[in-house]
């Protein structure tokens, strides 16, 4: 047996391990995360470096594309009809997307798309959304391995943001107004009574998340 295989081995071994352990903890995480990320869509813009003309260039994407997409969100009603919207349009936000890049001096490709990526914890005041796997329209400006941005496209958290500043209550009510009570308990920290606090658990799920990446990309390259 060879050393890589060897390695290989002992690493599922102890994510193996790590997993049983984040299981015991985190259980009612895993059990629940599922019901409620598919009632959200994320947006997640990824800038072609972390260079500072390249980070603004990603803002002024991200505003062209929001501004776009608001008077339609406006009108969705429905998850399905949102995922809809945003298929049909993404065409458009790319010729958008590509005239503001061109529109600032640089001639970077973009691609958009619709589809599962993966997040890291983010908190929206006492709403915290896990690490893992979302719904989301992804927008790659050139190389896209700059920093990123991200906010929930459904329901449209990131119009309010945009607008009025992201309020804690009216993150509330937007959250409810497409989860059940039991899916938005699960997010709303704020109201945990757990005796391991959900944001420890989400942390722990998030760090779980990324070695099960890295273990993934290593195994692939094999």
């Amino acid at each position: 047996m060879n050393r890589v295989k060897k390695k290989c081995i002992i690493g599922v071994l102890f994510i193996a391990l790590i997993s049983m352990s984040c299981l015991y903890f985190t259980k009612d995480v895993y059990e629940n995360q599922k019901s409620y990320k598919d009632q959200l869509i994320r947006f997640h813009v990824l800038a072609n470096s972390d260079s500072p003309k390249d980070q603004a260039l990603k803002l002024k994407v991200r505003d062209r594309i929001i501004n776009e997409m608001n008077p339609k969100f406006e009108a969705s009603s429905s998850l399905e009809e949102s995922k809809e919207m945003i298929t049909e349009n993404i065409p458009g936000l790319e010729k958008i997307a590509r005239e503001e890049i061109i529109g600032n001096g640089y001639d970077y490709d973009v691609k958009i798309a619709l589809g599962d990526f993966p997040f890291p914890t983010k908190n929206y005041g006492s709403i915290t959304l896990p690490a893992g796997n979302y719904q989301a329209l992804r927008v790659e400006i050139g190389e896209a391995e700059g920093a990123n941005w991200w906010c929930v496209l459904f329901p449209p958290l990131c119009f309010v943001d945009m607008k009025n500043g992201l309020t804690d209550e009216r993150t509330k009510q937007e959250m409810q107004n497409v989860l059940t009570k039991e899916e938005f308990n699960m997010i709303n920290t704020a109201s945990s009574e757990d005796k391991m606090p959900i944001k420890l658990k989400f942390k722990i799920v998030e760090v779980f998340e990324g070695m099960k990446e890295k273990m993934n990309h290593v195994v692939g390259m094999q």
